[in-house]
This record gives C-alpha cells, structure tokens and sequence, in this order.
C-alpha cells in the first residue's frame, strides 16, 4: 500500500515525515542535510510506496507567499523530476513554533529539540494534509 511523505523545508535542513499505509496518521521520519536530499529520496523510493509528496509552503501572516515559498516550490519541482512523485503543497505558518512547543511541553532538552523540530514540523505538515483529505472524503 502507498504512503504520503512530507516535507519542511530549510535551507540547511530539510524535515521528513511519513503517513501510515491508510493515510490516517503522520510520524516524524528523518531530518537530512539539504545536500543530501537526492540519494535519501532514492532510499525512501526503496524502502516505501510512495504515492504523494506534501511540501509545507512558508506564507506570511496574511497568506502572502513570502522568498522561502519559491524556494520550498523549487523543491518540490527538484522532488517531482527526481521520483515522478506528484506533490501537494500545504499552509505551513506556525507549524516550527507548534512543533517547538510541543517539543518543550514533552521535556525534551534543547539540543534534543533541534535536532527533532524539522521532522515533527514535516508530521504537522502531513497531518495538516491528511486531517483535509479524511475531511473532504478524498482519502
């Protein structure tokens, strides 16, 4: 069965996430240096089904896309040519900072938490995603 994968994108860092086979719930995968973007799709490619790509689309606080945006769209594109995947972008505002906090709420130290906010952003992204699906019966 297929999975969706999510994406936070940085510039440095890039968050990874993966939905469960029925596309309910979204977990943290992976935080990968931006360079090594490429060969970790390969392994992802491997080792799941991959159906979908849902890349969070940085916004200011009235929906403007802000200079990030074109860079997470040029990701996205980056991703599209590399695996064929079809992508979907969702509203990403806030999601770092909900991450953090919850971060911080479960106790976790600091070094932990920066470490772990890119891939739990990229689950809030895909769970954003998948929340809208199950919503509008897309699933």
């Amino acid at each position: 069965m297929t999975r969706v994968l999510g994406v936070d994108y940085g510039s440095r860092r890039v968050g990874l996430a993966l939905s469960d086979e029925l596309h309910l719930t979204a977990s943290p995968y992976q935080v990968i240096a931006r360079g090594d973007l490429r060969s970790k799709l390969r392994d992802i490619a491997d080792a799941y089904d991959i159906e979908l790509v849902v890349v969070g689309l940085p916004t200011g606080l009235g929906g403007n896309e802000t200079e990030s945006a074109s860079q997470a769209r040029a990701l996205a594109e980056e991703i599209a040519s590399a695996t064929g995947w079809e992508v979907a972008f969702v509203d990403e505002r806030f999601t770092s900072r909900m991450a953090e906090g919850a971060l911080l709420e479960s106790g976790m130290r600091r070094r932990q938490r920066k470490e772990t906010v890119d891939k739990v952003a990229a689950a809030i992204i895909l769970q954003t995603y998948l929340d809208r699906q199950g919503l509008d019966g897309n699933s």
